[in-house]
């Protein structure tokens, strides 16, 4: 795994190289691709950016798959729904195929029903049940940081951080309201997982990932490149 870090100003200016990253790489794609979506306020300025010119002319829309990490137990038109606030910021703003969108279902089942469901859905894509990691499932997994220490819905000390045969998990419990995340092997299928992180509040968990300190966002690893975009905040760098 190959490790990378960039700082950037200001989080309008972390959005700006996240989403120039990301149209390029999927630009230079030759084939169908996958994404991974994170939710938060910084990923949800680099979709309102991926769905603007010029990074919108950039984008192959009618190859690129669209799943998500994590999401909240919630209807997907509730305020909270990692997938409502996707499609306000990029889906339903840009060219893209409704068949290539693939939301977390949330009505009409429970939470283990709905991460069994998608793990069906993902290992359909994938053509397979088990993870190779020669073939990564995603050409782009996009993560946020708690301060807690936690990536998608893998909060410390949850069951599903141990998950290695399932692909997806439900989270109950560790929040008012269940979550279904993917699971850390599936997170790290990817060519390219980027972890967005903007703020003072996220230095001091980031000291302690370097630190080494085991925490859900330190197991996360990448077939390809682990990608680390934070702003000046974030890196403790106020000069």
């Amino acid at each position: 795994m190959t490790v990378e870090r960039v700082v950037l100003q200001d989080p309008e200016a972390l959005a700006r190289h996240a989403a120039g990253f990301v149209a390029d790489t999927l630009a230079a794609a030759t084939d169908r691709v996958s994404v991974a979506l994170s939710g938060g306020s910084t990923p949800k300025r680099l979709y309102e950016l991926l769905a603007t010119a010029p990074f919108r002319d950039r984008v192959p829309w009618d190859r690129v798959h669209w799943f998500w990490g994590d999401e909240r137990f919630v209807p997907p038109d509730h305020p909270d729904s990692n997938y409502r606030m996707t499609r306000l910021a990029m889906l339903s703003q840009a060219p893209v195929p409704p068949a290539n969108i693939h939301p977390i279902p949330t009505v009409g089942c429970t939470p283990e029903q709905a991460a069994m469901t998608y793990e069906y859905v993902l290992q359909t894509l994938y053509r397979g049940n088990e993870i190779d990691p020669a073939r990564p499932l995603f050409e782009i997994v996009l993560l946020g940081l708690g301060e807690d220490g936690h990536t998608a819905s893998l909060f410390p000390g949850v069951a599903a951080l141990a998950e290695r045969k399932h692909w997806t998990a439900a989270v109950v419990g560790a929040k008012p309201e269940p979550r279904i995340t993917l699971t850390c092997p599936v997170l790290g299928s990817a060519r390219h997982v980027v972890f967005l992180v903007a703020g003072a509040n996220k230095h001091p968990v980031l000291e302690r990932l370097a630190a080494g300190e085991d925490l859900p966002a330190g197991r996360i690893r990448a077939a390809g490149t682990l990608h680390w975009m934070l702003d000046r905040a974030a890196a403790g760098d106020a000069s």
